[in-house]
């Protein structure tokens, strides 16, 4: 795959190739919506126990859940050059697929704001299929996370951006 650039290269270096955080103090606040996938593949089993409520630590969803909100929260403390932004909205779905053992994440993000939130929608997806795996690794240790991706965006300069290939209609959030 080939590293795209925008017409002004990449923005988080400067002239001599060093890492610099962006100045985004010119930029106009507009709406921005984000929303990132990430799934949990296991054995039929524990997605039965994980639907069930009969998890050794718990009700996976529920916590899972708080660990996306808190995850796009903090994500400007785990990503160096991600700035701080005033989150005004966060929806966490799941989806599961009884046939396969997946457990499929959706976390939405919005902001109002001069910068996108797909860092921070891209990190609750993640940390809420973390938090599945922590929740269920006492009786499921060959669980896979994968499949992290942006779906969706949609405000700033670059304008909307949707994945090809991305069922929209069955996710409420």
């Amino acid at each position: 795959m080939e590293l795209e650039k925008s017409g002004e290269g990449l923005t988080h270096l400067d002239e001599s190739g060093n890492a610099r955080m962006v100045d985004i103090s010119s930029k106009p606040d507009t709406v921005r919506v984000a929303v990132a996938r990430c799934e949990v593949s296991m054995s039929k089993s524990t997605l039965g126990m994980i639907k069930s409520g009969a998890g050794p630590k718990g009700e996976v969803f529920g916590v899972a859940r708080i660990a996306a909100i808190m995850a796009c929260k903090k994500t400007p403390d785990l990503i160096p050059m991600c700035h701080s932004i005033p989150v005004t909205g966060i929806d966490v779905a799941f989806r599961t697929d009884e046939e396969a053992g997946i457990v499929k994440i959706q976390v939405s993000v919005k902001t109002v704001g001069k910068t996108g939130a797909e860092m921070e929608a891209l990190c609750g997806a993640g940390v809420a299929a973390l938090a599945i795996y922590d929740m269920c690794k006492a009786v499921d240790k060959s669980m896979i996370v994968s499949n992290l991706r942006l779906v969706r965006k949609t405000g700033g300069k670059s304008g909307e951006f949707v994945r090809g290939g991305e069922e929209r209609d069955e996710w409420d959030v």
